[in-house]
This record gives C-alpha cells, sequence and structure tokens, in this order.
C-alpha cells in the first residue's frame, strides 16, 4: 500500500480482494492482525489459508484495505532531557520527562443516550450509534450530519447529565487546530455535533486560570471536579448567557493520573502524588496507615496506568498502581469509608467496573492476560485449573503493658472467629503470637496455634499459647481453599512477668 503508518499489533480490513492461489475471498476479506512491517508500504498478515503453490506472479486483483486506529503504546515512554514536559508534572526529583505523544493509549467514554460518545486522550472524537447495532464501528464526531466545529483534539470528554451537553477538557479552540490543555469546551445543549458558538445555541468555552495542562475530571451530582497539574476546579452550570462557571477550589492539590479519581455518594475520592484525598465540599487529607508504603514505592512515570474502582457492597475504593520496579499495575490499595480502614496487596488489574444492577452480578476486571475476570464471586481464586487459595491474614498493631515498663505472659487464646461460608469442610485458620523485648527491636519469640470447625460443629473455643515479651503482636492468616472467615473480639489471657 502507500505509506500506511500501521504497526505490529494494529488491525486492517480487506475488501473486494478476489481469490488467488488457493486463498479464498473469505480467507482474504476479514478483519486481519497486522504481525510485521517489513517498510513503510508493505505488512505481513496471517490469512488463515493455504496457497496453492506459494507463489503467483501478481498475485491476485486490487482491494481496499481499512486500517483502524492504532493500538498506540502500552507504556508511556517519557522523552529526556531539562525542560521536557511541563513543570510541575512530577514530583521534585523525578526524572524529568515529557508526555506529549508518548502516552500510553488510553480511551475515554461516556453515554450520549443510548449511544455511546468517546475519545482517545489528546486525540479526536468518535461516536458509535446504538441503532447501527453492535457489528458497526463507532465513527469520527466530525464526520456525523450537522457536526460544526467538533473539537479535533481533548484530553478527556463527559456528558453533563442533568443539562445535556458534551464537554472536553484541554481540547483544541474553535479555529485552530493546536490543543489548549487548559480550554473546557462544550457543545449545543441535547446536541453532540454543534459546537460552534452562537446567539442561539449554547456552545461554548471557558480557560482555567490555574495549571499548566487538564489532568481529568469527574462528574457527581451537582458539579464536575477538574484537575489541572497542580489545581482543583469546580464546572457547574449556570444557564443563560454564560452555560458554564468555573471556580478554583485548590491551588496547591495534585492528582496521580487520568484514571484515580472516583465519586461515590456525592464524595470524591483521589490519589494524589503524595497523599489521598476526599471533597466533600471541602478538600480533606484522608488520614492513611498504610501511607508510606504506597507513596515510597511507587512508579510516578507510569501513572497513566494507575486506576480506581469501587466495591461498593463492601464500602470500599480500590486503587491499582505500578510498584517502583514495575511499569505494570502490580499493587493495590483499599480504603473501606465505611469502616475508615486501609488495607493492601498483590494484584494485577488495568481496569475495574463495579456490579450494576441488571447488568452484572459479580464487579468485573480485565488483566495483561487478556481475561475479563469476576469478583466477589466464590472464595477461591479461578483464574487457575484447578483454583487455589486466596491467602488472606489480618494482623494487630505491636501492644504491651504499663506503657512497656513490665513483660507479659500470654497463655492462652479465646479466639471468636466464625467460619459461615466456608465450603470447607473442617475450616481452620493459623493464630500467631509475636513477641519482642524492646519495642522496635526484632521478634524474639514466635508461636502458632489452629482454630478449626469440623462437620460435627466442634470448634476451638481456646487456644493455649505461651509467649513472654515486652510487646506483642496478634495475627490470623490462612491459604487453604474454601475457607471464609470472620475476626470477632478475640480475648488474650494476659498477666504480668516478673522480667524488666
Amino acid at each position: 500500500s502507500s505509506s500506511h503508518g500501521a504497526s505490529v499489533g494494529d488491525f486492517v480490513s480487506f475488501a473486494s480482494l478476489t481469490a488467488v492461489d488457493g486463498l479464498t475471498t473469505d480467507n482474504l476479506n476479514k478483519e486481519h492482525e497486522i504481525l510485521s512491517v517489513p517498510s513503510a508500504t508493505t505488512f505481513t498478515v496471517n490469512t488463515g489459508g493455504s496457497a496453492t503453490s506459494g507463489s503467483v506472479a501478481g498475485g491476485g486483483s486490487s482491494g481496499t484495505a481499512a486500517f483502524q486506529i492504532a493500538i498506540g503504546l502500552n507504556s508511556t515512554v517519557l522523552g529526556p532531557g531539562w525542560g521536557a514536559g511541563t513543570w510541575g508534572r512530577f514530583t521534585w526529583g523525578s526524572a524529568s520527562g515529557s508526555l506529549a505523544g508518548q502516552t500510553l493509549r488510553l480511551w475515554f467514554a461516556d453515554d450520549f443516550g443510548e449511544d455511546i460518545i468517546c475519545n482517545i486522550a489528546d486525540g479526536a472524537i468518535y461516536y458509535w450509534d446504538a441503532t447501527n447495532a453492535v457489528t458497526t464501528r463507532a465513527v469520527l464526531l466530525s464526520s456525523r450530519t450537522g457536526a460544526s466545529d467538533v473539537p479535533t483534539v481533548t484530553r478527556k470528554l463527559l456528558v453533563s447529565d442533568i443539562d445535556r451537553h458534551v464537554l472536553c477538557f484541554g481540547a483544541n479552540p474553535v479555529g485552530s487546530a493546536t490543543q489548549d490543555p487548559l480550554l473546557i469546551r462544550w457543545s449545543d445543549q441535547e446536541s453532540s455535533v454543534d459546537w460552534t458558538p452562537t446567539a442561539t445555541n449554547t456552545a461554548g468555552d471557558l480557560r482555567l486560570s490555574q495549571g499548566s495542562e487538564i489532568i481529568t475530571a469527574v462528574r457527581t451530582s451537582r458539579q464536575i471536579l477538574v484537575w489541572t497539574d497542580h489545581s482543583l476546579h469546580s464546572v457547574q452550570y449556570v444557564g443563560a448567557p454564560y452555560t458554564f462557571s468555573t471556580a478554583l477550589l485548590a491551588d496547591n492539590t495534585r492528582i496521580a493520573g487520568p484514571n484515580v479519581a472516583l465519586s461515590i455518594n456525592d464524595l470524591v475520592f483521589w490519589m494524589g502524588q503524595e497523599n489521598f484525598y476526599v471533597y466533600d465540599g471541602r478538600i480533606q487529607v484522608l488520614p492513611c496507615s498504610v501511607r508510606e508504603y504506597v507513596f515510597d514505592d511507587l512508579n510516578t512515570q507510569q501513572s497513566f496506568k494507575f486506576h480506581a474502582g469501587s466495591l461498593s457492597s463492601q464500602t470500599e475504593i480500590w486503587w491499582y498502581y505500578c510498584s517502583a520496579d514495575s511499569s505494570e499495575i502490580d499493587r493495590y490499595v483499599v480504603y473501606n469509608y465505611g469502616q475508615q480502614v486501609w488495607y493492601y496487596g498483590t494484584l494485577t488489574r488495568t481496569a475495574w467496573n463495579d456490579r450494576a444492577s441488571g447488568q452484572r452480578s459479580f464487579p468485573q476486571s480485565a488483566s495483561t492476560d487478556r481475561f475479563l475476570y469476576n469478583h466477589e464471586k466464590g472464595l477461591d481464586d479461578g483464574s487457575q485449573s484447578p483454583s487455589t487459595a486466596v491467602p488472606a491474614y489480618i494482623q494487630s498493631a505491636d501492644f504491651d503493658i504499663g506503657d512497656g515498663d513490665q513483660f507479659m505472659l500470654i497463655r492462652r487464646i479465646i479466639p471468636d472467629l466464625s467460619f459461615t461460608g466456608s465450603s470447607d469442610s473442617t475450616p481452620a485458620v493459623t493464630l500467631t503470637m509475636q513477641s519482642r523485648d524492646f519495642n522496635g527491636k526484632a521478634v524474639t519469640e514466635t508461636v502458632t496455634g489452629t482454630v478449626e470447625e469440623s462437620s460435627s460443629d466442634v470448634y476451638t473455643n481456646q487456644v493455649f499459647l505461651r509467649a513472654r515479651g515486652r510487646s506483642m503482636n496478634f495475627k490470623v492468616s490462612n491459604a487453604d481453599t474454601g475457607v471464609n472467615w470472620r475476626l470477632g473480639a478475640p480475648r488474650l489471657d494476659v498477666q504480668a512477668d516478673g522480667r524488666r
């Protein structure tokens, strides 16, 4: 073909090709994945057919090759050098880098009635019409009937639910093809195609007063929150003649990436570059007991991969992120806003959707292995066959008696554990006590015991453990399939010991 600009992994659809050398039209006229790109004008695909001779001079007749949108990068590639990228994009001391044209491929999508309107991050806008069924692809919004001054580039789009405007954040101005990273544009009310401001419609634009670029935006029931690289703004519908107005909420607030903010019950939670935050009419730093664990081991160069998801049934917000030595999502941190506690773990999930009433029975997520996973289904890890256990534990902080001026002796534990919902006939957990002679020093003694429940409802009422130390901690854990447990209020038989 002529210079195609395609890369390995992109897709192309052939049409009007005729059968040749044993290859049928069904082999040829379909969608193909590009396997190699020997030159700017040639590429290789696998038709799935078998040639008769393997060599036919001139081949078959000419046809058309429709190239799909390039798949883009799967990781951010930073540009080197002083001055690359906007000032303040990363925390002080981070490597310099330019994300312009080098970010991984992100899509943003929203409902427009029964249809879908979407955009590539820092790219064009597309429209999918549900009346054409799922066999029809989305098309450029600018190609639809009546399209007028549709933005050609935007960071992210949203549909304002109440007033039915499409808003583009970080768009090109009317009459210019150059992206303005602080410009917000919106369409005429109830229209996705009319973006030309006139005296008789509500299309328009405004520019934020703080920041160097818009990072993301999140819709709530009352307003839209917009983050730049170091500020937070509110955008609200005010009606004629201005349509939307903006207010600066904070000028020293950062966000880690475009997908780490989440609106739940009119509270907005997000991951910053050094803290977690919540907005409930005012901006507050969330007290986080695992803050150092998360932010001291973070790959900020892949922040466009970080994402947040809700697990509403458990009042949880999950943030997935890349640890410092990983270029792919490998960790998560969870905030339980119902109990106001934090927990963390390791898991590779590249996207997340909470369960939706009438649509999905379970939360779903995607992974780098190209599978979709149901979560909160069963007790075990079903990504492998046979299923494997999901190891779990809860561990207390160190505790002492008398402000640590005396040693203590623990002789037994009354566990207060429930195994309701377990599929194992004899579910069990391990109790572990660790003791230290001096606070902050190495563990000097570790003792363990088991709590189990048999099929005849025989339950371990008490566990006899002997542990001695100035401070101790208590842990409950399991790594067996089919085990579901809940911890109540365990009681420890403790007495002061003679040692000091």
